[in-house]
């Protein structure tokens, strides 16, 4: 089975917009700083992994892009080389 750097790239994108659904729907739920409305049960470190998700996402999704960049690199070069 051969498959394409386009499929992987569309696949990684969509693996990592599944994550920030995830990441930001976790972040949704937590609740308010006590400075905001009066809620003392927000904890710092529950934000921190939903964060560090939303990065992975972008860097994800930053490496799919570089993929279809590469890949469309290739395709020109190749037909150049044809033409």
């Amino acid at each position: 089975m051969n498959i394409s750097p386009t499929t992987s790239a569309v696949n990684l994108i969509n693996a990592a917009q599944h994550k920030s659904a995830g990441a930001t729907q976790e972040i949704a739920k937590l609740p308010i700083q006590n400075n905001e409305v009066g809620s003392s049960e927000f904890n710092s470190s529950d934000i921190i992994k939903p964060v560090l998700s939303l990065k992975e996402a972008e860097l994800e999704t930053s490496a799919a892009v570089k993929l279809l960049q590469a890949d469309k690199e290739m395709t020109g070069s190749l037909l150049d080389i044809k033409a």
